[in-house]
């Protein structure tokens, strides 16, 4: 029932700055400028050819706010969890009760773009933190039209934007649970490889879903991922179609990035990027 990777979760103190940061790093404008009032959050969103930030922060004296606030004043800004996309919310109930994962019954909810006046609704699965490794993880379906979220084009055509998602990074302290947990026993998502590290002594677990990869690495130590946390949600890969022209315009914008590099996966060329961020380690990688 999981189609893709619908939106990735990043905590944030200003959500102003961090949009204004996003811009540079993504090369693009926001797609959303929005919130929760329910929830006491704002959030802005930038979508991209496979899914879509969500930038939030606290903006409110609710019990979520207050937990989103202390989370960050504990343990400062950065990746916070992750959303799956499905077509049918029930059903998806059905299929991770019967995993194991006791999801929530689907709540509804609705955004409101603060420039445009444009409605998004959906319905959120949240799934409990105890039974997905202590992460914040839900599966959501989309009931309005997709459009409805735009696409914003590049600032340029030059190559050098943001246009989509390589992977997500999550390390475990209980590889064999992360498998259960993300594979057909759990979420369903395609194990596309599993091997172990043997110069660090690591495993490391590749699985596809959406057009992107969710790569989940640790170490095998005793414990059982419903019973303590054991997942972190750590990190993400960007797309660019031109490396260089990547690296030159986030120097331009006075962005911290690493030099050009080989990239672990043959044919490629990477990027480290090293400030404005807020928080998540990022990584730009394009084609040699």
């Amino acid at each position: 029932m999981i189609e893709a990777l619908d939106h990735i979760i990043i905590a944030v103190k200003d959500v102003v700055a961090a949009e204004k940061a996003y811009e540079a790093l993504l090369g693009r404008t926001a797609s959303w400028e929005g919130g929760h009032p329910d929830y006491g959050t704002r959030n802005v969103l930038f979508r991209l050819d496979n899914t879509y930030l969500e930038l939030l922060a606290p903006d409110g004296d609710s019990d979520f706010a207050n937990l989103l606030r202390k989370k960050i004043d504990e343990g400062g800004e950065g990746p916070m969890g992750l959303a799956f996309g499905t077509k049918n919310a029930d059903q998806t109930v059905e299929v991770l009760e019967a995993a194991g994962l006791h999801p929530q019954t689907p709540t509804p909810g609705t955004g409101v773009d603060r420039r445009s006046g444009a409605t998004r609704q959906w319905r959120n699965v949240m799934l409990p933190g105890h039974r997905v490794g202590g992460l914040f993880m839900f599966a959501i379906e989309h009931e309005s039209p997709p459009d409805t979220l735009p696409l914003v084009a590049p600032h340029d055509t030059g190559g050098g934007a943001v246009h989509a998602v390589d992977h997500v990074v999550i390390q475990t302290q209980d590889p064999e649970a992360a498998k259960s947990l993300y594979g057909e026993e759990g979420l369903g998502l395609r194990l596309a490889l599993d091997q172990t590290v043997e110069k660090w002594g690591g495993r490391m677990l590749f699985f596809r879903v959406g057009g992107l990869t969710v790569e989940v690495v640790g170490k095998p130590t005793s414990g059982e991922v419903h019973d303590k946390p054991t997942h972190s949600f750590w990190g993400i890969a960007y797309k660019v179609d031109d490396i260089d022209a990547a690296h030159e315009r986030l120097e331009a914008s006075g962005v911290e990035v690493s030099e050009v590099r080989v990239g672990r996966k043959e044919g490629t060329k990477v990027a480290t990027v090293k400030s404005d961020t807020h928080g998540v380690p990022t990584l730009l990688i394009g084609p040699a």
